[in-house]
């Protein structure tokens, strides 16, 4: 079965027009039928018309030898038939035969007769008899044949005609086709690269008027998009920046406060609130896309995250390579594997990073902690900004929530996407997947 639009309307077209040239072929064929009936029948009318005045003009005597003599073309002529058979009225060509040799003559439909051998369409076929008295009272019988339908020559030349005929249908098909559906298919391109950079430049507004209206009310979208993404944007940074200084102030006379515990509680919770703020401002950035995109070595970038975790003393390994290339924005990615590595050095206590691709051309990036997992019912909830999990993974290390959704915001503007499971050896496991192209050797 055929999925894609394409093919199904390509099959349409073509099966219609050879549907349609069927038909008409067939109908053509049957007038042509029609007329060739019409001009044996006429033709056989006049040579029948021929020799019942040349019959009627001979002696009785010769008449049967003239009969005998006469060439057998269409037309089966017989002395005395029997006339108890009569048809009660004369079928068109006797009543055509009748108006011809005129009042005369008595032309008398008879029963229709099997065609011999050598006429006609065949044994089975009925061939159409009637009779007509001459003036000395003599019967005779005439039988008309059937014509013969010969069908068309199938020559070399035919089958050469029929394979230019059924090429020229497949590309007219083909052409329709792809100016039917290549619209439709840069509006699902302009779709997805919306989906990946909602500064994506604006669809060409050219074609036909219903694609330019397409294509304008589609651009019209985007901007409307990308002016409440600002918006929300420019919202959070503001406030999460506004904060800042407010907060800093009251860290500045808290420390002023005497009493040590009472001090260090509201320092506690003053820090989780900056941490908050700066993941705030954070999770705002992640969503701005306006870093510019380049090809960015996918190797080089992962094992510079991985680098810089291991120069500050913590326990990240990384095996395996892509080899890949990927446009993106360079920033955003390193910051994106640094929170996934930091989620699983925080709550997992070491993290495992392997990369692979497969053979679309998807790097996938594995990146295993040695924590005890969450609930599977948890999975998806833990991308969802400030969710934090009641358990000691929580608890024991603090952390805003924000984490895990930096990261897949970040992500899905790649194309990517990003994943958790538990690992059936242990551990909780972040896979991301991401769109890019192989290294040239």
């Amino acid at each position: 079965m055929i999925k894609s639009l394409s093919g199904r309307v390509f099959l349409v077209l073509l099966l219609g027009i050879v549907a349609s040239v069927c038909l008409t072929l067939w109908l053509a064929l049957g007038e042509r039928q029609n007329s060739l009936i019409k001009s044996r029948e006429s033709h056989f009318l006049e040579r029948a018309e021929q020799l019942v005045m040349a019959i009627d003009a001979l002696p009785a005597d010769n008449r049967g030898a003239f009969i005998k003599m006469l060439p057998r073309l269409g037309i089966r002529i017989s002395l005395d038939p029997d006339l108890r058979g009569a048809l009660t009225s004369n079928t068109a060509n006797a009543n055509a035969m009748a108006e011809r040799i005129g009042s005369e003559f008595h032309v008398t439909s008879l029963p229709f007769v099997q065609c011999p051998s050598f006429g006609g369409s065949g044994p089975n076929a009925a061939c159409e008899n009637f009779a007509i008295t001459l003036h000395d009272g003599t019967h005779l019988s005439f039988v008309l044949m059937p014509p013969k339908m010969p069908l068309p020559p199938l020559t070399a030349d035919f089958y050469l005609y029929l394979l230019l005929f059924l090429v020229c249908i497949a590309s007219l098909a083909y052409l329709v086709t792809r100016m039917t559906i290549r619209p439709l298919q840069k509006l699902s391109q302009a779709a997805l690269d919306l989906g990946n950079d909602i500064n994506h430049p604006p669809l060409e507004v050219a074609g036909a008027t219903e694609l330019k209206q397409a294509s304008s009310a589609f651009n019209a979208m985007q901007a409307r998009i990308r002016h409440y993404i600002e918006q929300r944007t420019h919202m959070l940074a503001a406030i999460t920046h506004d904060l800042q200084t407010p907060l800093t102030r009251l860290r500045l006379r808290i420390e002023k406060v005497s009493d040590h515990d009472l001090r260090d509680r509201l320092i506690t919770d003053l820090s989780a609130m900056q941490d908050m703020v700066r993941e705030g401002l954070t999770l705002a950035r992640s969503m701005d896309s306006s870093e510019q995109r380049q090809s960015v070595n996918l190797d080089s970038l992962i094992d510079s995250a991985v680098l810089d975790a291991t120069d500050a003393g913590q326990p990240v390994k990384l095996t395996g390579e892509t080899n890949m290339s990927i446009r993106a924005q360079p920033q955003a990615l390193l910051r994106c594997v640094n929170n996934l590595i930091d989620n699983a050095l925080k709550y997992g206590h070491y993290a495992n990073v392997s990369v692979n691709r497969d053979s679309n051309n998807i790097a996938m990036i594995h990146i295993r902690d040695g924590g005890t997992g969450i609930p599977e019912g948890e999975l998806e909830k833990v991308f969802t900004p400030f969710y934090r999990l009641e358990t000691s993974r929580s608890r024991d290390s603090g952390g805003t929530g924000l984490g895990l959704t930096i990261a897949r915001n970040i992500c899905e503007q790649h194309g990517g996407t990003l994943t958790l499971r538990n690992h059936p050896e242990g551990g909780l496991e972040a896979t991301l997947k991401l769109p890019g192209k192989a290294l040239t050797s």
